[in-house]
């Protein structure tokens, strides 16, 4: 059994880490709202990019896009969506267990894909898992994210897609639920013809029809052709910060779960820590009292 000493310092120990969790866990729960708020404000832009891409497309079958264009898949990019910081819980792993898993499924080696790390954590991932990398320098996912982060690994997978050296990319991230469920998910950025697949309701005629009517009511200025050409690289970087957004949002979240976790731990470990040294403390009473007693015998 630990001498009282040896558990008195571990239980002082493991109340600073108790509210060192604790203060992480309100930390990120207040995060938490602000990436959710943002994440949920930005959503709007993301779907109506791809609205007007859609609308644009359907008026005429001329207009085109090399970004829009299927290639015969020889190269894939894959963008891998992670944390710069740990205590989050499986946050990272997960992602991580799920590419893996998707890699053995559809490639035969790594030769046949290349990666494009976000986060520290990827690119820590990558390099142990000698992949081919995109981009060599880390790209970081503060707190406070912004746009003009990301805008250089977006520009090398657009400019590798055109060369045709990557003929699809695919992201991989956490999407956020709920403050307890992140799912990982996967999602083809390019091309950007896999996007832009119509998901509407089931609704009647007349009102297919009427859509039809307004769509041929739009006037485009200069022309068609030359919104496309603006708008898809738009819709591309967009896309990607709107996943950035959901990615983070889910880190927050992953982080305030897992410091719950480790300060409820702490506070069930502190309590079985206090029974230990209650014990040690009243058998060494009871050997001081025996003692006592036994000298007194002693003397008498």
């Amino acid at each position: 059994m630990a001498s009282m000493r040896e558990i008195k310092s571990r239980i002082s120990a493991t109340k600073k880490t108790s509210q060192f969790t604790k203060a992480m866990h309100m930390v990120s729960a207040s995060k938490l709202k602000k990436a959710e708020k943002l994440m949920t404000d930005y959503r709007p832009l993301m779907y109506r990019l791809q609205e007007m891409i859609d609308n644009i497309l359907t008026t005429s079958e001329e207009i085109s896009h090399p970004l829009l264009v299927k290639h015969d898949i020889e190269m894939t990019c894959y963008v891998i969506v992670s944390s710069d910081r740990g205590l989050a819980g499986p946050y990272n792993s997960s992602v991580f267990k799920a590419f893996k898993a998707y890699v053995e499924e559809h490639h035969q080696s790594n030769d046949e894909f290349i990666v494009a790390p976000i986060g520290h954590k990827a690119m820590g991932f990558a390099k142990r898992e000698k992949y081919q990398l995109l981009n060599e320098k880390p790209i970081n996912v503060r707190d406070d994210i912004q746009f003009i982060d990301f805008r250089e690994i977006t520009e090398l997978f657009m400019n590798a897609f055109l060369k045709g050296s990557v003929d699809e990319v695919i992201v991989f991230y956490n999407h956020f639920v709920n403050t307890i469920t992140q799912q990982v998910e996967s999602f083809k950025i390019l091309p950007v013809i896999e996007n832009n697949n119509n998901q509407k309701d089931k609704e009647t005629t007349e009102t297919e029809e009427s859509q039809t009517t307004l769509i041929d009511l739009y006037a485009y200025e200069p022309n068609p052709q030359e919104i496309i050409n603006h708008l898809v690289p738009m819709y591309v970087e967009n896309t990607l910060y709107g996943i950035i957004l959901d990615a983070k949002a889910s880190e927050h979240a992953a982080r305030m779960t897992a410091m719950k976790s480790a300060t409820d731990n702490a506070q069930e470990m502190i309590h079985d820590l206090q029974l230990h040294y209650n014990r040690a403390r009243q058998a060494a009473i009871t050997i001081e009292l025996t003692d006592i007693i036994g000298g007194a015998n002693a003397v008498n």
